[in-house]
């Protein structure tokens, strides 16, 4: 064929347009690939090549280019091909600008000799704004941080809208409150000094570069246009430049525009009257800027999409139409209707890791089809981190086009909480979070660094917290502990250098992040490995690498730095860093976000997460702009990009098989179904086909299913049955009470000898609460046996103050114990007063007795107490006394034996088992004294029983319970009484009482 006809295989004409489009009905890329060969072939046969190699096609992301290169070989049926040359010029990305310019370069002329400063570093300019805003205000750098962040993105739309900040003088001030007056004022600044400081860099923010060199290829390409054709596909023209671009290819004799999905059906009214968040009014502002009227954009050639294909884009595109006048006459027969909708398929988890699992479940399904592919569409990071993990279960590795945040990889996580051991100067939580990571073995076996951490965790780090640093928790640790104080000697060696620097006020940032590294290093070598080598390999130790290399060569930008602020400052600066796998990932499964997704298609589309909020995205407000000052300035309002997203909404449900996933619940609140969803429904509910979108429970069975086992057989109640040398033969009366009720509970402390640990950083807790206030009281009982003192509050807060000095440096004991205990000092004083001068005397406090018990087994059983207090009253009769800092028994509970504390020691005064109490004197009073602190400091609740009765029951129980348990067919049983509230559950886990007590379950 000849020349003319090559350079009209576009098959232009004077009185055509160069505007195309490709139906949402049909995957994009495949037509474009198909069209562009089949028009070459049309002119030249099959000598395809020469053409395709002087052809240009310009799209809105690499990915696109990616994949377009797979849609021309699957034209050309798997042979070798030359393609054409593929660009990518970038679009709005959600939330932020895909500045693409790095693969946008000018193609006329003689060499690089545009004449454009390179781009800033993203980390530099972070840096640098940063400290113009720490100059201004005095704000914390990791905040300073933040908002240099978004004020980065501010720089890039207005360059991206080709304004100017010399144009906030325009602003009225006073038209706004007194704090966007500040931030006006700042902005102001900005505009003053940024310019310079980008002079002194000798670069450019990258909109500024990306927008340049576009204008500048446009410009090229107006006066000198290339010679083979240029084609640019799948742009909604979002970006200013862009459409510049376009609209200069548009005119190019051998150029095209290729658009997605326009919508040829909407009324002319409806059409003139789109506002910013509907899927459409991209391209109508688009062909606006390219002087094209609808009518006039021709199609792109494409297979013909099948009838429900059409029906289905034409519904949807209905459903979202202006409301006003969006009725229109249904031209297809309810049959077409149920064809189009037939394999859409919504599901409604109960909850995100449900709908994680759902989503699996259909990925995995299609992985039984030999070369059928999947795709999950998805806003939602968290959505897309939950299905990868899901999927892993079945040994699938899915490209997530997100990648993972640095600072959740294993190596990124370890960098950020080795940081905050040393800067929290290795406090309990910060410690055991860094120490306990996988990759840290401070030269040592993994295996021998594991075992000596968890020795020194259980030696000091557990309970109230140790002193501060290396020096504190040697401190704390008992000197006979060699091995450990060789641990604790260790790791100050490794650490020693990046401590001393957190020790001061201030200090260099790079030299804060030398020592940083050094001790991630330290602390991640093995015996065999160093740390280097086993941190700084693979995706996640490249991009980490990367990460210290850039943020080291622009440390002295902020120079000094508070150092209280530097694990905070890196952990920003590193966000926004993403991993992605280089390879290894399933070649049929992917994850994609929208940018990802656009114009892309797989044989089943998954679009996850439609609730408001992902699908459209919430508008976020913009810390340095009100809407007012938005708009006045020139810039879009936020509500652009849920047209955006609402566009890659409609292209992503042209699929042949689509599911519509959401969650009902989020963390537990209800969630509101996306709006374009809801429209839908309605849209086809109104046709009569409500029905159609029923949600599917089919993988959500499965999914549940998969945890679900074959047959529920839940573990019996332990009955253990020691031997009988090992069972107790001395117990205290508060022991007793966990042998009635909950007898494994003994078993497991006093056989077993095991113990809970305490939690970490330890507030003291009730106990420990109550064994002071114990204490207090006995000292001010023995130092006041007979008188009390003139001022007897006082006298209690003196002896409570020299007690709770060691505890009052512990915030919570500070704000909530002390004021309590001054409420109880002045309750206790008032009631020794007045217990006086009824003529009651304490003749014992805090005594401890013993007595045996004989029960015919040839051998004792001892039982021991220490009595709170015991008072003798005018009668000569005694009165026992228990303090309870928290509820005491109820009656019942003493009646019925399960709480005998008080009987018993009543029934050893009787029997004489403590000094200098006369045996002869009853009892005559079991009295409670609740000593809470609160509203009412404290308060007596006597007993309303027989003493010597409900002594002798108790006593005769015990002896009872001895004899039972002297016989070794006796078990230790697991709350044996579960209708009775058990205040012992330290062991219940280890009993599994909630698998037995749950009941029921299937067993067949």
């Amino acid at each position: 064929m000849g020349k003319q006809n090559i350079d009209n295989f576009l098959e232009k004409t004077d009185h055509q347009s160069s505007v195309y489009t490709v139906p949402s009905s049909v995957w994009f890329l495949k037509a474009l690939a198909g069209g562009i060969v089949d028009r070459i072939r049309k002119v030249s046969g099959e000598n395809i090549h020469p053409h395709l190699a002087t052809t240009t096609i310009l799209l809105p992301t690499r990915r696109a280019c990616r994949s377009l290169q797979q849609a021309f070989l699957q034209t050309g049926q798997g042979r070798a091909m030359i393609l054409p040359r593929m660009i990518p010029i970038g679009d709005i990305d959600e939330g932020a600008l895909t500045l693409q310019d790095d693969g946008f370069t000018i193609t006329a002329g003689d060499g690089d000799t545009t004449g454009i400063p390179p781009a800033i570093s993203a980390t530099r300019r972070q840096l640098l704004l940063a400290r113009l805003i720490q100059a201004r205000q005095d704000t914390a750098p990791d905040q300073a941080l933040k908002l240099a962040r978004e004020l980065a993105l501010l720089l890039d739309h207005i360059h991206t809208e080709r304004l100017d900040l010399a144009d906030l003088k325009t602003l009225v001030p006073e038209d706004f409150a007194r704090h966007w007056q500040i931030t006006l004022e700042f902005l102001e600044i900005l505009s003053l000094h940024w310019p310079e400081i980008l002079k002194e860099q000798q670069a450019v923010d990258p909109a500024f570069r990306r927008d340049a060199l576009i204008s500048k290829q446009a410009e090229l390409w107006k006066t000198a246009p290339p010679a083979g054709h240029v084609i640019a596909a799948g742009s909604t023209g979002s970006i200013p430049a862009t459409a510049d671009l376009l609209s200069v290819i548009a005119n190019m004799d051998k150029g095209a525009v290729i658009l997605p999905g326009l919508d040829r059906q909407m009324p002319d009214d409806m059409w003139q009257r789109l506002k910013p968040h509907h899927p459409q009014f991209g391209l109508s502002q688009l062909l606006q800027h390219l002087q094209v009227e609808r009518q006039h954009v021709r199609d792109w050639q494409t297979p013909q999409p099948s009838t429900p294909a059409l029906v289905r884009a034409r519904i949807v595109n209905q459903s979202l139409w202006p409301l006003a006048g969006s009725e229109e006459t249904n031209a297809h027969d309810d049959t077409d209707i149920k064809d189009a909708f037939k394999n859409v398929v919504p599901i409604v988890a109960q909850s995100p890791l449900e709908e994680a699992s759902a989503i699996a479940m259909i990925m995995r399904e299609v992985l039984e089809t030999p070369g059928k592919t999947a795709a999950l569409v998805t806003p939602d990071r968290n959505l897309a981190r939950r299905t990868r993990a899901q999927l892993e279960r079945f040994g699938v590795n899915v490209d997530d086009s997100g990648g993972t945040p640095l600072g959740q990889t294993p190596v990124g996580t370890f960098f950020r909480l080795s940081a905050r051991m040393v800067a929290d100067r290795f406090e309990p939580v910060a410690m055991l979070a860094a120490l306990k990571h996988p990759l840290a073995q401070g030269g040592l076996g993994s295996g021998e660094f594991k075992r000596q951490l968890r020795q020194l965790e259980i030696a000091i780090l557990r309970g109230p917290k140790p002193g501060s640093g290396i020096t504190g928790l040697r401190r704390a640790l008992d000197p006979k502990q060699t091995g450990l104080h060789g641990f604790l000697d260790r790791l100050q060696q490794m650490t020693t250098e990046f401590s001393d620097l957190m020790q001061q006020k201030t200090a260099p940032l790079a030299d804060l992040i030398r020592a940083h590294v050094r001790i991630f290093e330290n602390l991640s070598a093995t015996a065999e490995e160093t740390g280097a080598a086993r941190l700084w390999r693979g995706e996640a130790g490249e991009v980490l690498s990367g990460f210290i290399h850039e943020v080291s060569e622009d440390a002295g930008i902020m120079n000094t730095v508070n150092v209280r602020h530097y694990p905070a400052l890196m952990e920003t600066l590193m966000s926004g860093r993403m991993v992605r796998p280089a390879f290894g990932t399933h070649p049929r499964l992917h994850i994609w976000g929208l940018m990802e997704a656009r114009l892309q298609q797989a044989d089943v589309m998954i679009l996850g997460s439609l609730n408001e909020g992902s699908w459209p995205p919430d508008a976020q407000a913009n810390p340095w702009m009100s809407r007012p000052m938005l708009h006045d300035f020139g810039l879009p309002q936020p509500e652009r990009r849920i047209g955006l997203t609402a566009h890659d909404f409609v292209q992503a449900l042209s699929a042949k098989n689509i599911f519509l996933t959401r969650s009902d619940r989020i963390e537990g609140t209800p969630s509101q179904p996306s709006r374009w969803l809801l429209r839908l429904e309605n849209k086809l509910a109104s046709l009569g086909q409500q029905q159609l979108l029923q949600p599917e429970q089919t993988y959500l069975s499965w999914a549940e299913q998969l945890d679900r086992p074959d047959r529920y057989a839940p573990s019996p109640p332990p009955a253990p049955k020691p031997a009988l040398d090992l069972r107790p033969s001395r117990l205290s009366v508060s022991r007793i009470e966990t042998w009635i009720r909950d007898p494994y509970a003994l078993y497991a402390e006093r056989i077993l000898k095991l113990r809970p640990l305490d939690p970490l950083n330890a507030d003291p807790g009730a106990a420990e609460r109550g064994t002071i206030i114990h204490t207090i009281l006995e000292n001010f009982l023995t130092r006041y046996p007979d008188r009390l003192p003139e001022n007897a509050e006082q006298a209690l807060l003196d002896i409570g103050a020299g007690e709770f000095e060691s505890h009052l440096s512990r915030p919570g004991v500070k704000a909530f114990w002390w004021p309590r205990f001054k409420r109880i000092a002045k309750w206790f004083a008032a009631f020794e007063h007045e217990n006086r001068r009824a003529g009651a005397t304490p003749v014992a406090v805090e005594t401890s007795g013993k007595m045996n018990i004989e029960y015919g087994a040839g051998m004792p059983f001892t039982l021991t107490a220490k009595v709170d207090r015991i008072d003798r009253v005018p009668d000569g009769s005694l009165r026992v006394i228990d303090y309870k800092t928290g509820s005491p028994p109820t009656v019942k509970q003493v009646e019925a034996g399960l709480t005998p504390q008080l009987s018993l020691e009543a029934a050893m005064i009787k029997a004489g088992a403590f000094k200098n109490i006369d045996p002869v004197s009853p009892v005559s009073a079991l009295v409670y004294i609740q000593l809470s602190g609160g509203r009412r400091a404290g308060v007596e609740k006597p007993l309303k029983l027989d003493a010597e009765t409900v002594a002798e029951k108790a006593l005769n129980g015990l002896t009872r319970r001895i004899r039972a348990y002297a016989s070794v067919n006796t078990p230790y049983l697991s709350n044996p009484r579960p209708m009775f509230e058990s205040r012992f559950g330290d062991f219940n886990h280890l009993a599994r009482t909630r698998e037995w007590q749950s009941g029921g379950g299937d067993d067949q």
